[in-house]
């Protein structure tokens, strides 16, 4: 999501998994992670790898247009609403995108307009570090703060990313076991699977301002998700109501998705995700195993449209007439790029072929947007939350963010491990 992205190395993890016989051998596994060189031949002869630099010029051209068109807005874009560009508070758990991209525009192009935007709006959201009445400041957070840390080593940057942390951790309660999710509902103590993507700050805390408890408590979190949150095919449930005084599961529910008993698309992608993500950063094969078995669900699912993008829920009644959702397609693509690298051998290519299917459909002119069109977001057909009938079939900044994000990974992969 951000902070390391997949964009270093994974060799300390890889020896982990030799070690544990889950991955194939080591010069397969390094090949697949991207770690030996790729010819410029190769690049060129990739359609995908081909299509990258027109895609972020086009990403570029759209952007400027959007920035232009938002310059006398304190707020920052979401979506497009009745024609015109939705923008949103700091404490909006997808107000960190927007600049995310930003930051993923200036880390392909270097071009210093796009950093100073970037930081721009990245420091719009200096609030949040503060705010305690969410568990998506890891999402706002991470994707401005946390990208902008990595590309710049600006020290007011990581003192922003560990106070955000410790706001973070004040949502756990020891008793439970997990992050709250949220203080609004019918429900007890609700834990929905989006919280795994808020994982990635506390990990990044705990390295990097020596909190160890910040750590525990992720991998408490993950634990508890892994156990709870996850039916016998590896399929997920969005939220899973706690009992705050022990710990008890009380029911198992959706809030966005088709049913209680459906799979959510855009949930099954935060899932698959952050159990990549954890992998990555803890080197535990428990989370790995638990990311295959997860990504297995989604490249086998025998309702996987043939162009890779998902319908919103997997059990939607009305497929196949129902809504794709643009923005799950970025989210396993990215989350399936890191992945192939992990595992290596035949599922790493697997995992990787799949991903460049669903970002070659991405980058078509089926999902990508006109110039100047879809209020100069780059993806179309995304969908937000159906049930409540909010961004359907909408331009949403997370699928920008994802999309992003996903070619930059693959980019990465294909060019081997030299800059741009």
């Amino acid at each position: 999501m951000k902070f390391d992205s997949n964009l270093r190395s994974t060799s300390c993890l890889l020896v982990a998994l030799l070690q544990a016989g889950l991955v194939a051998t080591a010069p397969a596994v390094l090949a697949a992670s991207g770690e030996t060189s790729t010819t410029p031949a190769a690049v060129e002869s990739d359609e995908l790898a081909a299509r990258i630099p027109g895609i972020f010029a086009f990403a570029g051209a759209q952007y400027n247009r959007m920035l232009a068109s938002v310059k006398d807005d304190p707020k920052l874009p979401r979506t497009v609403a009745e024609g015109k560009i939705k923008t949103v508070g700091p404490t909006d758990w997808t107000s960190g995108f927007f600049p995310g991209s930003l930051w993923y525009l200036y880390e392909y192009t270097r071009d210093p307009k796009w950093l100073s935007a970037a930081s721009k709006y990245t420091e719009r959201l200096d609030s949040v570090k503060n705010f305690r009445g969410s568990h998506d400041v890891g999402f706002i957070l991470g994707c401005s703060y946390g990208n902008g840390y990595r590309l710049t080593t600006n020290a007011a940057y990581r003192a922003v990313l560990l106070q955000g942390a410790q706001s973070l951790a004040s949502r756990f309660d020891p008793r439970v076991g997990l992050i709250r999710s949220w203080d609004h509902g019918q429900w007890h103590y609700p834990v929905i699977i989006d919280n795994m993507m808020n994982l990635e700050l506390l990990v990044w805390a705990a390295r990097e301002g020596g909190k160890t408890r910040l750590l525990e408590m992720a991998r408490s979190h993950a634990d508890r998700t892994r156990q709870n949150q996850f039916r016998a095919d590896f399929s997920s449930f969005h939220l899973v109501d706690y009992d705050p005084t022990n710990g008890a599961v009380v029911g198992k529910y959706t809030a966005q998705g088709a049913a209680d008993g459906s799979t959510w698309a855009r949930g099954q992608a935060w899932a698959l995700y952050g159990f990549t993500m954890m992998a990555r950063e803890t080197h535990d094969a428990t989370y790995l195993a638990q990311a295959t078995n997860i990504a297995n669900f989604v490249r086998n699912h025998p309702r996987m449209p043939a162009d890779k993008v998902p319908y919103w829920d997997f059990d939607a009644p009305d497929i196949p007439r129902a809504p794709r959702d643009a923005s799950a397609a970025a989210i396993m693509s990215s989350a399936l790029i890191e992945l192939s690298g992990l595992v290596g051998g035949e599922a790493g290519r697997q995992y990787l072929a799949f991903a460049r299917e669903q970002l070659l459909s991405l980058s078509s002119p089926a999902y990508l947007a006109e110039p100047g069109e879809n209020g100069n977001f780059l993806l179309e057909h995304s969908v937000g939350h159906l049930p409540k009938k909010r961004e359907v079939d909408a331009p949403l900044n997370y699928a920008d963010y994802y999309f992003l994000e996903a070619l930059l990974r693959y980019h990465r992969r294909m060019a081997g491990s030299g800059s741009w």
